[in-house]
């Protein structure tokens, strides 16, 4: 379903100007044209705003804080159920092998896939994960959530040893997600066995971007 190319993660944080799915919607149209191959997106009322005006395969997942649980993508069968509804065509999940709500990930995301029939996108922050998601069932393994895990350490580059070791030891399409501002950095992904990357704030985040626009005039200042 996924062809090889730029994914573009179309998510405005909680509070941000842009949160709000008619500006989710107008970013997806961007994306498409600029050359995207797919998008990723968040929650029922963005997927379904999205559907409507882009014909790219649209990767859902639904963000949800479980108390009690780590796990936040996608985390529930419910919400799976709902973004699948939406129009998702493909499921993004937790796919990490900390406890789960709904049972263990192989369970879950067993569940999932058995459910609703659609190729599964499995977030996860280790080689580990990503051998134990394909083991599950899950035709997408990704980046994600390196980085984002107690057991994994956060960096402010991409982690491509992950994706160099997945790329190897996996005959999945292996996703580059995290971190990655940069066509370098994307180029580098694909150099070393990227099936797609996704980038998200680097292309939808105008916040985050002036930020770091701006901290660059800072540092200069300081020298």
């Amino acid at each position: 379903m996924l062809t090889r190319g730029l994914i573009v993660s179309c998510q405005a944080p909680k509070g941000t100007a842009l949160e709000g799915s008619i500006y989710m919607a107008a970013m997806a149209k961007a994306a498409e044209a600029g050359g995207a191959v797919a998008l990723r997106a968040n929650g029922p009322d963005d997927i379904r705003a999205i559907k409507q005006v882009s014909q790219l395969p649209v990767i859902g997942l639904w963000k949800q804080e479980i108390e009690g649980f780590e796990p936040y993508i996608t985390p529930t069968l419910a919400s799976a159920q709902a973004i699948a509804e939406a129009g998702s065509d493909i499921i993004a999940l937790d796919a990490t092998l900390r406890p789960h709500p709904e049972g263990s990930m192989t369970q879950f995301l067993q569940q999932v896939k058995a459910d609703l029939r659609l190729p599964i996108f499995a977030d996860v922050s280790s080689l580990e994960e990503g051998l134990a998601a394909a083991d599950a069932g899950a035709d997408y393994i990704s980046t994600t959530l390196s980085g984002y895990t107690p057991y994994t350490q956060k960096s402010e580059e991409p982690d491509f040893q992950l994706l160099k070791d997945l790329s190897k030891a996996l005959g999945l399409p292996i996703v580059a997600e995290g971190r990655i501002w940069t066509p370098e950095q994307l180029k580098t992904a694909f150099d070393l066995g990227a099936y797609a990357v996704v980038v998200g704030t680097a292309i939808t985040n105008p916040q985050e971007i002036t930020r770091r626009f701006v901290k660059a005039i800072s540092e200069k200042s300081e020298k």
